[in-house]
């Protein structure tokens, strides 16, 4: 007897169908699995075998044959395991139930149990996408499945509870309370910390003695601008960036889908998790791969740049950093984007986050610093200097040095602005950017639905910050007076800015001026966003 249920495979954040075909004829008792599986897949006619069994099944003694189509798409992890045990227990005549509405996924222990399993949301997403009514997976993934509206979930702690549910013997319990009272009318998120933060990192009023570095991190959250912070040892640079989650605007519900998926098709989203609502900040040790850091792996995963999209990527002891792993941020800070390609097949990921980078001026951290005399030599200063390659540090739009703090500040110095009121401001800043990109980018930024539920990684093209803008961007909303123009043909000059270094000027200038609620640059704002562009040593 043949008996068909679907399933999903992901490719990078999409979701493709499967059909899992299990057809039981005569023979000597032998299980099979063809459809490209990997090893993981391959093992699940071992792990159902005991599962069904302990679930008060029975385990035919026949020939059984399962196959995954289509076949060229490869087929990894064990999600495979509950589709394939539900067309067994329907081709054995031991489940009578209509699945053909219904995409089934979930790993089943050896007791029968229905455990955790990655990838939840996205497989939620291509099966309302793909006009599929129901969802059957592990209970402890009901939670994250809920985020898809209008689409019924199905969850069981095991086998023989999920069966129960299917067969109408047994009634489900009523789904969990709605991920989306946790954004407000705006589809802004409404959860935060006990000040109201949505990122609970450093408060700012703890950073005392460095009015420039605080006034740099709140253009960097207000544009989305990239970051390198340089000084000694102690100045307190890591300080200063783990304080910018914190200023940050809370994740709109787009934007939480987006991370949600990438951090469920990785493994890191943890079970009976619904919708992140806090923006990610990821620190990488400086020993990592490059397949750590931009993605890869034989059958493409994603990376930090994609584990800290709509976040922070911090990159401490940036020099440290191998060399060809940091060449390979130059194509993800452009794009926003990460297309991996492997044999085994392509995969496309997003990787929309802004870079804060940290490092020393030398290699023994104290050039420049007036209280400790350096011991380093010109040559190793301009050695340790070209671990970072220009067209990297070009991306950069904002370069900032900064000293050691003074000890009268550190012991007499009152608490700074809180991260509360400089976010107010962020956000005021954001919204000024997104009324003048939403007209002009509303079409290309839709989806189905209208909460963004088709997880595109090229969504992430269409900006939503000054620092996304794109050249006809900067002509429309980038205009200089006369008095701008011959400022900014002079540092141009001056400074042998790039094309690049430009138009990241502009963008910078554009910020500064949505702080102040200007409605056109002016000298200033270009003179103090000229102030963060790097000078030669």
């Amino acid at each position: 007897m043949l008996a068909r249920v679907t399933s999903c495979a992901l490719a990078g954040l999409e979701g493709e169908l499967v059909q899992v075909e299990v057809d039981i004829h005569s023979g000597l008792p032998h299980t099979t699995v063809v459809g490209l599986p990997d090893a993981s897949v391959r093992e699940s006619k071992d792990r159902l075998y005991a599962g069904l069994r302990n679930a008060g099944f029975i385990y035919p003694l026949a020939r059984i044959t399962v196959n995954l189509a289509p076949a060229d798409v490869r087929k990894a992890g064990p999600l495979y395991d509950l589709p394939i045990a539900l067309g067994i227990l329907i081709a054995s005549g031991q489940l009578d139930a209509d699945l053909s509405k219904t995409i089934a996924i979930g790993e089943v222990a050896l007791d029968g149990a229905l455990r955790h399993t990655s990838g939840v949301l996205p497989v939620a997403v291509a099966a309302r996408a793909h006009g599929f009514e129901r969802l059957v997976l592990p209970a402890v993934d009901i939670a994250e499945a809920a985020s898809v509206p209008d689409l019924e979930i199905v969850g069981g702690n095991n086998l023989a509870e999920l069966i129960g549910f299917l067969t109408g013997k047994s009634i489900p319990p009523p789904l969990p309370a709605s991920v989306f009272e946790a954004f407000g009318s705006n589809g802004a998120s409404t959860q935060g910390d006990e000040d109201g933060s949505p990122n609970p990192e450093i408060d700012l009023a703890h950073v005392r003695g460095q009015a420039h570095a605080r006034r740099a991190l709140e253009i960097a959250a207000a544009g989305g601008h990239n970051l390198l912070l340089t000084g000694p040892p102690g100045a307190g640079k890591t300080m200063l960036a783990r304080c910018l989650p914190s200023i940050l605007p809370p994740l709109t519900l787009d934007e939480s889908l987006e991370v949600t998926a990438v951090r469920s098709i990785v493994g890191a989203l943890q079970a009976g998790t619904s919708l992140i609502s806090r923006r990610p900040f990821r620190s990488p040790h400086h020993t990592i791969s490059n397949a750590g850091l931009i993605g890869g792996g034989s059958w493409p995963r994603p990376g930090e740049v994609s584990l800290a999209h709509h976040g922070v990527l911090f990159l401490d002891e940036l020099p440290e950093f191998d060399g060809a792993v940091l060449e390979g941020l130059r194509q993800p800070l452009e794009d926003r984007i990460v297309t991996i390609s492997r044999a085994a097949g392509t995969a496309t990921f997003p990787a929309s986050f802004t870079l804060v980078a940290a490092r020393n001026p030398c290699p023994c951290g104290h050039y420049g610093d007036k209280a400790r005399s350096c011991t380093c030599s010109i040559a190793s200063v301009m050695r340790y200097e070209r671990k970072v390659s220009g067209p990297l540090l070009d991306r950069i739009d904002m370069h900032l040095a900064v000293p050691r703090v003074d000890t009268r500040a550190l012991l007499e110095g009152a608490d700074g602005e809180s991260s509360r009121s400089v976010r107010e401001r962020v956000v005021a800043a954001r919204a000024r950017q997104q009324y003048r990109l939403a007209g002009r980018y509303e079409d290309a930024a839709s989806a189905p639905g209208g909460i963004g539920l088709r997880l595109d990684p090229h969504r992430n093209r269409v900006p939503k910050s000054n620092a996304a803008m794109r050249p006809d961007d900067l002509r429309t909303d980038c205009r200089l007076d006369g008095e701008g123009e011959r400022l900014l043909r002079a540092a141009t000059r001056q400074l042998g800015l790039s094309a690049r270094a430009y138009h990241r000027v502009l963008k910078l200038s554009r910020t500064i001026a949505d702080l102040e609620a200007a409605e056109n640059i002016d000298s200033k704002h270009l003179a103090e966003a000229l102030q963060y562009r790097p000078r030669d040593s």
